[in-house]
């Protein structure tokens, strides 16, 4: 076909156009640096992006342009949602009766504010689920949000919930021995790459890490590595595995964290949950 060799600049010259238009719709200046970068995506396009990405969403995802849509709050399964119950009640939301039955397979919910749905997903998943735009809001401990780095992410409220350490472990003789000072390279298993080679870069070490999601206790004691990062709380497992703490990276809290560019297009509906609970935390 005559002129075909054409249509791709075509077609991404009319996706550009949409795009500014629909990023001049949300509020973004003629001046302004639009946050779509790189190659084109089908779908309805989100107001933000991941590390110069272009993110999507269809027509009923969580940043479509119309407030049509409720607002989605992502939660974490497990232990810290059992702190994070106690909090919801005093902000006053209320999950349908399926939430708490233990059989259900549902992961999104209804609740007592038509505007507001709750999925549960991982607690690892919560930012990623809020800094692509399938969540507006969710809870996140700050271990989570060193780790991925999120720009997307606004992370205003501390919760006070999900209170433990991230930090360096190896076995007791070795710590005995051990001079941290004369490390220059060290083996480490952990569920935290990013926040572990940043710590040891920042001294001058080289950290080769070895990405585990769970069971970190047991890499040292079968030769895996030496050394371990990860989340400590009360301490005793690192005891029934004859490990001690050798340095804290962070102390870490869960945080009510907000998509920036959701923030932007349903301000209203977002600052006043911002409040409610900041309100609930200030009063714990």
């Amino acid at each position: 076909m005559p002129g075909s060799a054409l249509l791709p600049g075509l077609k991404w010259r009319a996706r550009e156009s949409f795009v500014r238009r629909a990023w001049q719709k949300v509020g973004g200046n003629c001046g302004e640096k639009s946050p779509y970068q790189g190659p084109p995506l089908t779908g309805f396009w989100a107001a933000g992006s991941l590390s110069g990405r272009l993110l999507k969403t269809s027509s009923r995802g969580a940043l479509a342009l119309t407030s049509n849509e409720p607002l989605i709050l992502a939660v974490p399964k497990g232990r810290i949602f059992k702190e994070l119950s106690p909090l919801m009640a005093r902000v006053g939301l209320e999950p349908e009766a399926a939430f708490c039955d233990d059989d259900a397979r549902q992961l999104r919910f209804s609740t007592n504010h038509p505007g507001l749905d709750i999925i549960r997903v991982r607690s690892f998943d919560v930012a990623t689920f809020v800094a692509f735009g399938a969540a507006h809001l969710g809870v996140a401990g700050n271990d989570v949000l060193m780790e991925f780095d999120y720009p997307e992410l606004y992370a205003p409220v501390d919760l006070r919930i999900g209170h433990c350490r991230l930090s360096v472990a190896a076995p007791r003789r070795l710590a005995e021995s051990d001079d941290p000072s004369r490390w220059s390279h060290i083996r480490v298993a952990t569920k935290y790459p990013g926040i572990t080679r940043r710590h040891f870069a920042a001294r001058g070490v080289q950290a080769e890490c070895i990405k585990l999601n769970g069971a970190m206790e047991l890499a040292p004691g079968l030769g895996l590595c030496r050394r371990i990062v990860d989340l400590v709380s009360t301490g005793s497992t690192l005891k029934a595995n004859d490990l001690v703490e050798v340095e804290t990276i962070a102390e870490v809290t869960s945080r009510l964290i907000v998509n920036r560019a959701a923030l932007k297009t349903r301000s209203e509906e977002l600052t006043g949950w911002v409040e409610r609970f900041r309100e609930a935390a200030d009063a714990a």
